[in-house]
């Protein structure tokens, strides 16, 4: 990936972390958290990966998040990103921060038994 489109990631995730904390009304979507941003080489789309602090509203949320892109990515046009075209959206569960738990717990585990 080129130092450009991780720029461009970057921004996207400021961006949007922004939006989803400001502008949109709905109360679990508030609480996602925007861990990274894949952008494409040719910046024409956008794999948005979040995590969501109820657990249990995880699938619920992501689907509501994939239903508001269009309003997202409006949003983002008005922000006047310094992009040609902004990507289209898509957003996914970010499992690394689970995975890492669980590997804690298992060296904590591995170093209780020594």
């Amino acid at each position: 990936m080129s130092i450009k489109v991780q720029r461009l990631a970057h921004v996207l995730a400021k961006e949007i972390s922004s939006i989803l904390m400001l502008e949109v009304k709905d109360e679990d979507i508030k609480f996602v958290t925007v861990t990274h941003v894949d952008l494409s080489s040719d910046l024409s789309y956008a794999k948005v990966y979040c995590t969501v602090l109820d657990d249990e509203k995880k699938d619920n949320t992501i689907k509501e998040l994939n239903n508001a892109k269009g309003f997202i990515r409006n949003e983002l046009i008005k922000r006047k990103i310094q992009m040609r075209k902004i990507p289209e959206l898509s957003f996914i569960y970010d499992e690394s921060i689970e995975y890492g738990n669980k590997i804690e717990k298992l060296i904590e585990e591995i170093h209780k038994e020594d």
